[in-house]
């Protein structure tokens, strides 16, 4: 069985703690682990392999965590546009056998229960080798109008439902035979494609000429163009809701999206006021309060119920039940062209990160970490001098014609438009100081001359 891991996010539901390039499944939110990492380790005992459909950003991200978990058997599809699931789980399954057996999961799940999961799971795979389409159905606990519904008569399905108002949503639960929707699936890759090809042909053809064209090295790269000829559907409209061999199997397995803070909260665990337990925290005369934050004391006097979130960059607040419309603070930032909903002070890049310390007109300062055998690209700016410093570890540094070796405490300057490239060739990493100097500092003022990790 294929483990087909879908990692999409805009990181927005979460804000300020996932980001456009930091969503929240790579976040390290329960004990030094990412939702991305815990998906992975869930399923790897009951799964050959791992099939992993990201954008081109996550992919280093996945990769960094596929690491630090030893995990073997990955494959890799990027996107360089999403397409919503359907079209990304049947790029998937074109590259694997028509009889293997799939299970479709989200990279931002969690799942306690996991004794119970591998039971469902079993009986999933079952359904699954004698042809069917199956879902995996939550057992609905409470009146949720944040999830879609699944209708059954035991094993079929008989409709699926949108996200409901709260009164029709206490009706689902009263009739005992509603189950929220996952968004786990299990199927063979050969089922799902003739009836993705029955019941949405322009997603199935499109998506499978951009699979013919795909660039097939060490992973499937689908190109723009063929990837925004694909119609943009899910799963559950293209195929799920629409074919006769659909089946749900009932899962009681203590589930969340962690679709809100709201969500996130109940998973932390809670001092005798009902605060969520932080080093951090100071509350006096306050409860049930959600706290999140790593950086500094956070101090709460006289304040109950309510959500909040200290980032360096950002600070948020919000009542309890209302973390729903963080949504719209995104879209607020985008529409100021601000880059607070995109990216973190830190940024994780495919060779180590980089962390803005001053961010002024006319000069940035930023720390950089370079992990043992990366390099930047060969590159060059046109609006900027920098300056290096190192701190730690012995840097390979070309400059123009010269490649030389910069060790802690020594410097190189970089002049505007100058060709040059940072290298680790040591056993530790690089950490150095760069200050930038120019009347544009923006990180989209990189002309890549070369670069081992393909990027434009």
């Amino acid at each position: 069985m294929t483990n087909i891991i879908l990692c999409g996010g805009s990181g927005t539901r979460l804000w300020p703690i996932s980001r456009t390039l930091m969503p929240k499944q790579f976040v390290k939110l329960f004990n030094n682990k990412s939702l991305f990492q815990l998906t992975v380790e869930r399923n790897e005992t009951t799964c050959d392999q791992q099939f992993i459909v990201s954008n081109a950003e996550q992919y280093f991200l996945a990769l960094d965590q596929l690491e630090e978990l030893s995990s073997e058997n990955n494959k890799f599809l990027l996107e360089p546009v999403g397409r919503n699931t359907a079209p990304a789980i049947a790029l998937a399954c074109f590259a694997l056998p028509a009889e293997e057996v799939v299970l479709v999961s989200s990279s931002d799940h969690l799942i306690k229960d996991e004794t119970a999961y591998k039971d469902v799971l079993l009986k999933a795979e079952a359904l699954a080798k004698q042809g069917a389409l199956v879902t995996f159905g939550i057992t609905a606990e409470y009146p949720e109008i944040g999830y879609g519904y699944i209708e059954s008569d035991g094993e079929n399905v008989k409709a699926f439902h949108e996200k409901p108002n709260i009164e029709t949503a206490k009706k689902y639960i009263d009739a005992g035979n509603f189950y929220w929707n996952s968004g786990i699936f299990c199927f063979k890759a050969g089922v799902f494609l003739e009836e993705l090809k029955y019941y949405s042909p322009e997603i199935y053809n499109t998506s499978k000429l951009a699979y013919e064209n795909a660039k097939d090295d060490s992973m499937l790269r689908v190109s723009h163009e063929d990837m925004m000829n694909i119609p943009e559907d899910s799963i559950d409209y293209a195929v799920m809701e629409k074919s006769k061999k659909v089946k749900v199997v009932a899962a009681n397995i203590d589930w969340s999206d962690l679709g809100s803070f709201d969500a996130l909260a109940e998973e932390f665990p809670k001092d005798e006021n009902g605060n969520s337990l932080n080093n951090n925290l100071i509350a006096i005369n306050s409860k049930n309060n959600f706290v999140y934050g790593e950086d500094r004391l956070i101090s709460l006097v006289g304040i109950d119920d309510l959500i909040v979130v200290d980032t360096p960059d950002a600070l948020l607040i919000s009542k309890k039940g209302d973390s729903q419309k963080i949504k719209d603070i995104v879209k607020e930032l985008k529409g100021r062209d601000s880059d607070l909903h995109h990216i973190h002070l830190t940024a994780h890049r495919p060779w180590g990160t980089y962390t803005i310390l001053e961010d002024e007109a006319q000069y940035k300062v930023k720390r950089i970490v370079v992990k043992p055998g990366k390099r930047l690209s060969l590159q060059k700016h046109f609006h900027r001098s920098e300056h290096w410093i190192v701190v730690s570890g012995t840097a390979t540094v070309t400059v123009g014609e010269e490649t030389r070796l910069i060790r802690p405490n020594e410097s190189t300057y970089i002049k505007m438009g100058e060709v040059h490239r940072l290298e680790n060739e040591g056993k530790i990493d690089i950490v150095l100081i760069e200050a930038q100097v120019g009347e544009y500092t923006g990180e989209d003022d990189i002309v890549r001359l070369d670069d081992d990790f393909r990027r434009r």
